[in-house]
């Protein structure tokens, strides 16, 4: 059947809810720190699902699921909300939304090898081909000179920054992969609330052994940080990954990783407006690029 199939289009809208979040997130950790945010936002998420579930489902906690389901699910939300997003979140501090966006552009051909391996997935050509394509032209876009970031200075990226997002689309790739194994038919958003669940107790401990509590709790008092994060918690971690695990049910863990993964192109208009920068016939040319590689990979099979 021609045409974007329904993995390949809930694809499109998670990495359109999550880059409004990362605007979010960015916004936010700048007044309250990437630790605090974290937290907040995985505790925010949980009551939303949790709601969704007794109103929706009739069960607030997702009960129904075997035990396989919860240890799959589960370590893919200990990768993906707690590995991934904590190092993603201090990354964004130290260099940026682009260059972090950038890097998680490994994560799509990481999450296919790992799939290739563990699941059989298996990807065509064409699709292999429209992978390279997508991920060329987001380099593209993202590799250009920053003149305007604040978080790049003498223009090199710090390299703890680098280290983290590279970490991140790592933790990424193994949580995509794992999240495909899990939810099977399960629903995605009892899915969801098993991945937040679980990954909920690293936090705590995290918090404990660093002693951040006092620093946690001060920032429910910064009314407008809070607004944000409240707002990125339904953008992102509800809607966006919701949609996410749709597409991982209905398409390779390899073409979703890739078209969530169009990030730092889809950032470019907000870039131009809330932090002023200038987009040159280079950064519209990767843009464009991109795109067509989204296309190659959606359309057709």
């Amino acid at each position: 059947m021609k045409g974007m199939q329904i993995g390949e289009i809930a694809a499109v809208a998670a990495a359109v809810l999550w880059t409004l979040s990362t605007l979010a997130w960015t916004s936010s950790g700048r007044r309250i720190g990437a630790l605090a945010v974290s937290f907040h936002r995985l505790m925010i998420t949980g009551v939303l699902l949790a709601v969704y579930g007794g109103v929706v489902r009739g069960r607030w906690l997702p009960t129904d699921a075997d035990g396989q389901t919860w240890l799959i699910l589960g370590l893919s939300g200990l990768m993906g909300f707690f590995v991934c997003d904590l190092c993603a979140f201090k990354a964004l501090l130290m260099i940026g939304p682009r260059l972090t966006l950038l890097l998680q552009a490994l994560s799509p051909p990481t999450a296919a090898i790992i799939s290739w391996v563990v699941l059989g997935d298996t990807l065509l050509a064409r699709q292999w081909l429209a992978m390279a394509v997508t991920i060329g032209g987001i380099v593209w876009v993202v590799l250009e000179r920053q003149t305007t970031t604040a978080s790049v200075r003498g223009g090199r990226p710090a390299t703890a920054g680098v280290l983290l997002a590279i970490a991140a689309a790592l933790a990424q790739a193994v949580a995509m992969m794992l999240s495909r194994k899990g939810i099977g038919q399960y629903d995605a958003v009892a899915a969801t609330f098993i991945r937040v669940l679980a990954a909920l107790p690293g936090y705590v401990a995290l918090l404990t052994v660093v002693g951040r509590w006092p620093a946690v709790f001060l920032a429910v008092r910064d009314v407008r940080a809070m607004m944000i994060v409240s707002v990125g918690s339904v953008v992102g971690p509800f809607l966006g990954v919701v949609v996410c695990m749709i597409a991982l049910r209905h398409s390779p863990t390899g073409v979703v990783a890739t078209i969530v993964n169009t990030m730092p192109v889809l950032i470019l208009p907000f870039a131009i407006l809330l932090y002023h920068e200038r987009v040159s016939f280079r950064a519209a040319a990767g843009a464009i690029l991109t795109v067509a590689g989204v296309g190659l990979m959606c359309w057709g099979g």
